[in-house]
């Protein structure tokens, strides 16, 4: 225990002079609740809002709003139409309110994970009349002044100045990373002397000041009187968390995925309508149909299903997430899952136990011995204090053994202080021997030694031999070890007290190394992201030696570790050089590891980051996806995209894995929609200028997108390919423009065939001559191919394989295509067949519509091939 002695030349021990009631709520007045800025979500109309704040929604509005112009507001009455506008919003509506009912409802889920007991501290409160008393108060009730009680298991309620501390050890974890608790002195006697000139020196950080314990820490063993210094966001952890939140949220890989495809389609129309428009206008003489049908085929252009496509796959990623007790909060998040090809994570709790254990026991010569483990367990169960961390981890493993000595009686107790750094206890046997044992730091134990135990002889601890334990331990320590010594002695004196004048002549017996020992499931799951394309970077505040040796443990290669004092020194381009090579970062501060984000995302990289710790916050905010755990620190989880409830690390794999089947289905139909919509556009600037109407109305071109997109709202459900997977995935506008100019031509050689069939084996040429009519034969046929070539077609791009044969759809997308089929097919002989212009056709057009679908597949698998041989990529 801490003994604390006063000399002459001291100064007065401070008096814990307790606030008075008024005094406490005059001040909580004055400075407010003792609570940090928080991340809250925002308010469900806000949320709303966001929701339909989104590129490809602005495009779908914009066209809702020229359809409006040219359908309703510059047409003749009787023909105004409003089938346009209608499934223009609808498809917005529907996607956007998915995604705000999907976030909305897993925003709810995270605020559940918040704590339900309120935080309490036991402070000194003096009444207006009557003696100062304990009480417990709401932490958030706590003000600048107060004398607070801790003991073992308390959470620091602010940052404090030690007033009184007895064998006090505080777990900081979640401020540095350290995974051993570190020592806290009070103000008083010789040690806090020495702690206080060392706080003082200039190398120093904050979070070494010995005498000061902060905010959102938490007491592992001891008991302490503290003064409060600073609450809220004036306390360490305030001004960290109120940094945190007053920084934007960086632009993730989505959100720059998103825009760029916005804008590249933004370009095809710019490109591709003025010149609908002028061909028609000028071949046609009709302007106001031209801008009409130019405007349809904007809208025709547009995948206008992609926010409900995009909203619907992500919000089922999300849900099979949840199954896998993983609350995704945001849900672009899924898909930067997927994308993500560099895992920054903290040590601390996520991939170690955050638990001490005792990993062996040596003799002197480095040999396990059984026997160390039963004095230490002997000295480890009779001292009468608070157990520490490295007490408990002896006592649960000796609790392994079957052959405990027992039979002792408790004599007396040195117990433990921060001068000496040792714990001795002395025992009695049932033959009245008595046996003083001894445990702790190496340096103090061979203080008090003059032998050691060499087998079963007992020999001089001369200084060559002090040099070589010391050696032993120094190779301990490099492996990431924590060493204790343990001593003995027989006693010959039968005395029932004890001094520390007693701990002399003691012999060495041998080491005690602990460790925060790995998860079970880092190492496998390390493995996995490694084969899936993910590399993993360590990112912590622990010292680079116990960190490499973690890494180790878990198949990671340390290599050279960057420390934080070395990062502070580089400017950004330096920095942004380092990181791509180093895998371990240690000494870290919070900016220290945002930065780190940073440089990664600078190179090029989607960066998720997984921590639990207020340290961890800031980078969390800055990675493109960042990942909690629900026992984290609150500003960890509300600053988290993604919380899991499970710790195991293994639900990352499969999140990774969700995330690319999530962002493949999106990718299928945005690359084959585009393209198909592209050989579509392309096809009616070849029938505008050959043609002397347009080859289909644009209410043809609106029915047709609405039955193909209705289809493809099954995609989620489809499969990948096991290949699509293994590697990460992002958006390539790049990829996207080549995929249309490619493949949308493929499917106008045939809609060309279709124009030229129609024209002459169907008459539509004929019927033109004879009267000017024909466009409703050219209109029908033209719809059929269009919309069963764009519904096939699927199938043929949805995987790099030979579809139906290496590679096939899943039930759903296989049942929507035969029934979007069949809904073309049957619309020019339906009822409603005349009412939309179309006209029934002869019976051998199937047999033509067989033989123009069978040629447009095997096409399109040529193509498809040779694009594959010539990019190395599909989607």
């Amino acid at each position: 225990m801490n003994q604390t002695r006063h000399t002459a030349n001291q100064p007065p021990a401070p008096q814990a002079s307790a606030l008075s009631d008024a005094a406490a709520a005059e001040r909580l007045k004055a400075n407010g609740l003792n609570e940090v800025a928080h991340d809250k979500p925002p308010h469900a109309l806000v949320q709303l809002y966001l929701a339909f704040k989104n590129p490809f929604v602005m495009v779908l509005l914009v066209l809702a709003f020229i359809t409006y112009l040219t359908d309703v507001q510059f047409s003749e009455p009787g023909e105004q139409s409003w089938v346009g506008i209608i499934i223009l919003t609808t498809m917005v509506t529907l996607s956007s309110l998915l995604r705000f009912f999907q976030e909305y409802r897993t925003g709810k889920s995270a605020e559940k994970l918040k704590s339900m007991v309120s935080n309490t501290a036991t402070v000194l409160r003096k009444p207006i009349k009557g003696q100062t008393r304990k009480l417990e108060v709401p932490m958030s009730q706590v003000v600048v002044g107060d004398i607070v009680c801790l003991q073992a298991g308390d959470m620091i309620p602010a940052d404090i100045e030690l007033l009184e501390s007895r064998d006090l050890f505080v777990s900081q974890a979640v401020l540095s990373g350290e995974a051993l608790p570190v020592e806290k002195y009070d103000t008083l006697g010789d040690v806090a002397e020495k702690s206080a000139q060392a706080s003082t020196s200039s190398d120093e950080s904050l979070l070494d000041r010995s005498n000061i314990c902060f905010m959102g820490t938490n007491v592992v063993s001891g008991i302490a009187t503290a003064r409060v210094i600073a609450t809220g966001n004036h306390t360490y952890f305030g001004s960290l968390a109120k940094n945190v939140l007053s920084h934007k949220r960086v632009e993730t890989s989505f959100d720059r995925g998103v825009s760029s495809v916005s804008w590249l389609l933004i370009r095809f129309m710019l490109v591709m309508v003025p010149l609908v428009f002028l061909i028609n206008g000028l071949t046609k003489g009709d302007w106001l149909s031209a801008l009409t049908f130019a405007m349809a085929v904007a809208v025709g252009l547009t995948p206008e299903m992609l926010p409900m496509i995009v909203s619907a796959n992500l919000a089922k990623g999300a849900i099979a997430m949840a199954r896998r007790k993983v609350v995704v909060k945001r849900l672009n998040s899924v898909q930067n899952f997927g994308a993500m090809d560099v895992l920054c994570t903290d040590k601390t709790g996520t991939l170690t136990q955050d638990k001490i254990i005792l990993e062996q026991h040596f003799n002197c010569n480095g040999e396990l011995d059984e026997g160390i483990l039963h004095l230490a367990w002997l000295n480890s169960i009779h001292q009468s204090g608070m157990k520490n961390l490295m007490d408990i981890a002896v006592i649960e493993r000796a609790a392994e053994l079957n052959n405990l000595p027992l039979g002792y009686t408790k004599i007396d107790e040195l117990p433990f202080d921060f001068i000496r750094r040792r714990l001795t206890v002395v025992l009695e046997n049932r033959k009245a021997q008595q046996l003083m044992i001894s445990k702790g730091a190496v340096e103090e134990m061979l203080a008090v030694s003059t032998h050691y135990q060499d087998g079963d002889t007992v020999r001089e601890l001369t200084l060559p031999e002090k040099i070589r334990i010391l050696k032993k331990t120094q190779d301990y320590n490099a492996q990431g070890f924590r060493v204790l010594l343990v001593a003995s002695k027989i006693s010959s004196s039968n005395q029932q007290q004890y001094k520390v004048a007693d701990e002399k002549d003691l012999v060495v017996r041998g080491f005690l190394t602990f460790l925060d020992p790995p998860k079970a499931s880092a190492a496998p799951a390390i493995k996995a992201l490694q084969e899936y394309g993910v590399t993993v970077k360590v990112l912590t505040g622990d010292n680079p030696i116990v960190t490499s040796k973690v890494c180790r443990d878990v198949g990671l290669n340390p290599g050279t570790p960057l420390l934080g004092p070395e990062i502070e020194v580089m400017d950004d381009v330096a920095l942004c050089q380092a990181v791509r090579e180093c895998t371990v970062f240690a000494k870290l501060t919070p900016m220290h590891k945002s930065r780190v984000v940073k440089a990664l995302q600078a190179n090029g990289h989607t960066v998720g980051f997984l921590g639990d710790g207020i340290n961890d916050a800031p980078a969390l905010r800055d990675a493109d996806v960042g990942i909690s755990v629900d026992s984290g620190a609150d500003i960890a989880k509300e600053t988290a995209d993604i919380i899991l409830l499970d710790k195991d690390l293994m639900v990352l794999e499969e999140g990774v894995i969700k995330g690319r089947e999530t962002f493949g289905n999106i990718l299928k139909y945005l690359n084959i929609t585009a393209s198909s919509n592209f050989g579509n556009v392309f096809s009616v600037l070849v029938a505008s200028a050959w043609l002397p109407w347009e080859p289909m109305l644009a209410m043809h071109l609106l029915i047709q997108n609405l039955i193909y997109d209705i289809s493809q709202l099954v995609l989620p459900w489809d499969k990948m390919d096991k290949e699509f997977l293994k590697k990460p995935r992002k958006w390539e506008a790049g990829n996207i423009r080549r995929f249309m100019v490619w493949l949308g031509p493929t499917s106008s050689v045939f809609d060309i065939t279709t124009y030229i069939l129609m024209w002459t084996v169907f008459g539509a040429g004929a019927a033109y001559y004879a009267d000017g009519g024909g466009q409703s034969i050219m209109n029908s046929g033209w719809f059929i191919v269009g919309l069963v070539s764009q519904t096939l077609v699927v199938h043929m791009l949805r995987t790099r394989k030979i579809p139906f044969i290496q590679s096939r759809a899943s039930l759903p997308v296989m049942i929507s295509t035969v029934i979007a089929v069949a809904i073309g097919c049957w619309l020019p002989f339906s009822p409603l067949a005349e009412s939309i212009g179309f006209i029934s056709l002869d019976s051998s057009y199937w047999y033509w519509l067989a033989a123009t679908m069978l040629g447009y597949m095997m096409l399109a698998q040529m193509v498809k091939t040779i694009y594959i041989r010539r990019y190395g990529v599909w989607f």
